[in-house]
This record gives C-alpha cells, structure tokens and sequence, in this order.
C-alpha cells in the first residue's frame, strides 16, 4: 500500500466529514505520520479489529468499522435467512467514539437486513457473550478497546457459540471485508426507523437480569459459611464493571464492599488512572488509599470492558501486595475445586482449560482432584472454543484461565467475565477470613503442597512499522539460532507452534523447555506493539525459584537485544 497516495484519496472521500479531514491536514507533509496513518488497513486479527482513533486505513473510525461491518453483514447473509433474522448482538463500553460506532454497525446491518439486538448503555463484554448464546443469535460486536489506554478502541467480533470468532469463521469474514469499497460499498440505514421496522431492537433490563442471576447461580458457599462484612474495595476504572458488580455483591448480602468513588462512573479519559489496565499496579493507587482508610483485605480491579478482573491483597506489614493472573488462578481453582468437593458436586470427569503460556500450578492442583486441565493457544476464543471438544469427549468443563488475569468459571459465558471472577474473590476471601485466613495464607499453603511455582511476564514494546519489523526479526533470531542453554539450565525442548504441536494449531509463538521445571516462552502481542516473554520455574523454595527465573530471563533478555 502507497501511504502517499491512500492518504491523497482520503483527502479527496472526505467532504463533510471535518473533523477526520482536519486531522489529516494537520499532518500533511508528515511523511513519519502519514506512513503510520496509511501503510496499511488495520488488521481483522486476534480479537476483531484495535487501533487508535484517527483519520487513516491504520485508525480505527467511522470508515474503517463501517468496511469491517459491511463485510460481517454479507458474511452473515451468505448464511442465508435463519441467520439474518437471528441477527446480531451489539455492545459496547465507555470510551470515545464507543456509542458512535455501535449505532453505526447496527445502521449497517440492519440496511443488509440483519436483524440487531443493541444494549442501551455501555455493558461488560461477558454479558454480551451470554446474551449471544441466550438469544440463539448469529453472532455479536462489542466496541471496546478493553485495556488499552484511551486514544485506543476496538471492535470485538463473535459467532453463534458466545465465542470470538475463531480462525475458520475470521478468514471467511476476512476475505469479505477485503471487498467492500469503504468510502461506496457500504450500505447504511437510520437508527430511529430501523428500531420502528423492527430490525433493531433496544435490549430490554430482563437481559441484565438474566446474565446476573447466571453469575449468582454459579455460587458454591453462602450464609454463614461466609463473613460478608469483610472490608473489600472495588474498582471498575471508569467501565461497565460498575452496576453488575455492586448489584451482584450486593444481592449475596456482602455488606463490607467498597467502590471507589472516582473510578465508580463511566469516563472515557479514564482521568484518574490514565492506562485503565488492572494488571499494571498503578492501577491500583486509589483502590490502595481507600483500602487504607477502610481496612480492606482486599482489592479487586475489572478493566473496562469488565472481562478481565486483578486482585491485590494486604500483607502482614498492612501493604498490599498483587496476585499476578496464575496466582489468582490457582487459588480459584483451589477454592472451586475444594468447594464442589465438598458439597458432593465435584464432576467424575472434569475438565481445565488454560493457554500455553500460563503456568502449570493449576494442572498439579487439577490432578490432585482428578481434574485434567487442557491447553490452547493464548487468547479465550481458543480456550471457550475448546469447550464443545472436550464436552463431546465427556467431559464436564468446570475453569478457564490465563495469567493475562482473564477467567472464566461457567460454560453459558463463552469469554474470560472479570463479573464472575470478582464475585469468586470476594467469595473464597469471605470464606477463608471466616476459617482466620487471609488469600495470601492460602496461596503460600499451596505453595507449601504443591511446589513453589514462580512466574515472570516481560514485555518488549517496539512500536510502529520499525517495531514490527524488529519484532519479526526477534522470532526469527529465537527460532533459527542454535540456542543450548540459558540461565545455566540446558534447553531440553523447543516447540515451535508455528508448525503446529499435538492438538495445538499453529501460532508464531515459540516455547524453551529446560531443565528443572523451567521453561519460557516468546511470543508477539496480538494487540499490542510488544514481544511478550513468560518465564517459569518450580523450586523448593521461593528464593531458589525467583534466583532461577531472574538467572534465565537476564540471559533471555540479553540475546533478545542483540537482535537490532
């Protein structure tokens, strides 16, 4: 793609649309910006379409979600009538543009004669995913940038399962959106009189009703098995985590929840977090205050688009201190195992699922409840897309996590739902400061039963056309270089998923098993400007294992950097 003459073309399609022909004017003779704006169209990858807002093929706005909408509406169409009138689900969250941008896919779709079902607010991506499944519909959008900061959003695609689209059904809508001219091809309707014919319809409260009577449901201990006047604080940094959450915590009968006020409401600037990500601890710097004030055990975090939820907790010295996403895993799943077990619900064949680069804690306290735990490639399309697998094998699906602090503890939410986590959390710490323990005793117990199992995510960024190059750059070095060893570990194993392993389909990811329960992982962001690198390890002790994991990550780090 010529940047020069793509941004030319825009230039010449975009009368009456100011404000994006303004922004391209302020950069005219930015050959750098230009470049960036218009090298190419902003990829239909992981997890729809994310990028910045802007004018430009490489920005997300009105014209690159109207080409990606129309190609999902003939998509659709090709599948003939049934899935037309089974339509499509639409959410969204609270960043700019967000609203815009879902009105402007149901016009769409609703003028190819798909059949829309819009929330009327902002909604957490896992109640899309629910409602997906409880309407029988074809699939659904979610405007969201989720976790990126707020120059970013999203479009978020899934299919008739409550799952992201996976690689089968993406291509198809690929190769789709490829042909729609976007400034002529695509067809558009009114709002107001699609929703007079019909053709939209406005989701009414009983679908919010239904998705948290769901997340209520999924409870394994109430009543006086709980001290629900525990002190907890929550934030929802500004998302749609807000109403379920409290509503939720609230109808169990918690009554010691605390919310952070300037962080209760929906602000798209996310003003006072910047970088709405819980699992950065900054995050966490108002939760930490009003945990003070209040003598909060613990702290829970949902990200803004409610689907990923973090957790910090109090130590013995009064400061709080982060779960990273393995940590919180394997304590849920302590908790839920140990909790079905005891009310007699544990399934005879029950079934984990986690992706390849989370840790193997949660395997060890699965098969000590023979429970078997199942991998996929990262992300939570191929997680909840493994479900109808391994339930047609016979198995009972029972968790999904990754250590990007996403779970998902019910099959009827095909997506990770930080709703449901942070009732869990709240949950087993209630329970376990009803038996004199805090969540970190917990952990440290398992620590002591099943290993210390350490954990380490760096990440590279390398942004722009030069940082992708580089990060390309960085694979092939890791693949083709005969690498022996690392950290003083010798490399027993390499697996490379781009050619595909066992059951797993292919990825540019690559895996470095050693010696000694340790092994990391490399792989690209696929919806950020970054390398992403895993480290873990088993020791006997905590310090012998961070020694080992600081030991393989410097000399990682080191052969990485000379990759220029």
């Amino acid at each position: 793609m010529e940047a020069d003459k793509v941004y030319l073309q825009w230039m010449d399609k975009l009368e009456g649309h100011e404000e994006l022909l303004h922004e391209l004017e302020e950069i005219r003779g930015n050959a750098e910006e230009i470049e960036d704006r218009f090298c190419k169209e902003l990829e239909f990858g992981t997890a729809g379409l994310r990028g910045k807002l802007g004018a430009g093929t490489n920005r997300m706005n009105e014209f690159t979600v109207g080409k990606a909408t129309q190609g999902i509406a003939e998509f659709i169409s090709e599948k003939g009538e049934e899935y037309r009138q089974r339509g499509v689900v639409i959410a969204y969250d609270c960043r700019h543009f967000s609203k815009e941008f879902a009105v402007l896919a149901s016009e769409i779709l609703a003028a190819n004669g798909v059949h829309v079902f819009i929330f009327e607010s902002l909604r957490p991506t896992p109640e899309l995913s629910y409602t997906i499944r409880r309407l029988k519909a074809a699939a659904g959008i979610n405007i969201t940038a989720s976790h990126n900061p707020k120059q970013y959003n999203g479009y978020k695609v899934y299919w008739e399962s409550g799952a992201q689209v996976l690689d089968n059904i993406a291509d198809g809508m690929y190769e789709k959106i490829q042909q729609v001219d976007m400034f002529e091809g695509v067809a558009r309707s009114d709002f107001d009189r699609a929703v007079g014919k019909g053709i939209v319809t406005v989701l009414p409260e009983k679908t919010d009703r239904d998705y948290m009577d769901l997340v209520k449901s999924l409870a394994i201990r109430g009543g006086a098995e709980l001290e629900k006047a525990l002190p907890i604080v929550y934030t929802p940094l500004n998302g749609a985590g807000s109403i379920p959450v409290k509503t939720i915590l609230s109808e169990r009968g918690f009554t010691g929840i605390h919310v952070v006020p300037e962080q209760e409401f929906p602000d798209p600037d996310f003003t006072t977090v910047g970088y709405p990500n819980p699992e950065d601890t900054k995050a966490f710097a108002l939760s930490e205050k009003l945990g003070a004030d209040v003598g909060a055990e613990v702290l829970i975090a949902t990200d803004p688009d409610a689907d990923r939820m973090a957790v910090e907790v109090r130590d013995e010295s009064g400061n709080y201190v982060s779960l990273n996403g393995n940590q919180t895993g394997v304590i849920l799943i302590h908790y839920i195992l140990e909790g079905l077990e005891a009310v007699g619900k544990l399934p005879e064949k029950g079934a984990m699922i986690k992706s390849i680069v989370t840790g193997d804690m949660g395997a060890a306290i699965g098969k000590a409840y023979g429970v078997e735990m199942f991998e996929t490639l990262t992300g939570f399309k191929n997680i909840c897309g493994k479900i109808p697998e391994i339930k047609k094998n016979g198995y009972q699906y029972v968790f999904g996590y990754e250590e990007s602090i996403g779970y998902a503890v019910s099959e009827e939410v095909r997506d990770k739902d930080g709703i449901s986590a942070a009732m869990f959390v709240c949950e087993a710490a209630a329970f376990y400061r009803k038996q004199g323990k805090t969540l970190l005793q917990v952990l440290q117990e398992l620590y002591e039963k099943y290993g210390y199992y350490k954990e380490e995510q760096v990440s590279v960024v390398l942004e722009g056309i030069a940082g992708a190059k580089r990060i390309g750059r960085m694979m092939e070095a890791f693949r083709t270089a005969p690498l022996a060893e690392f950290g003083g570990m010798k490399v027993e194993e390499v697996i490379d998923y781009q050619n595909g392993y066992k059951d797993i389909s292919k990825s540019n990811v690559l895996k470095f098993v050693l010696e000694n329960e340790t092994w990391f992982s490399v792989r690209p962001s696929g919806t950020e400007p970054k390398v992403k690198l895993y480290f873990y390890t088993k020791g006997e002790s905590e310090g012998t294992a961070l020694a080992a994991i600081e030991r393989v990550k410097e000399d990682v780090l080191k052969q990485l950097n000379h990759v220029q």
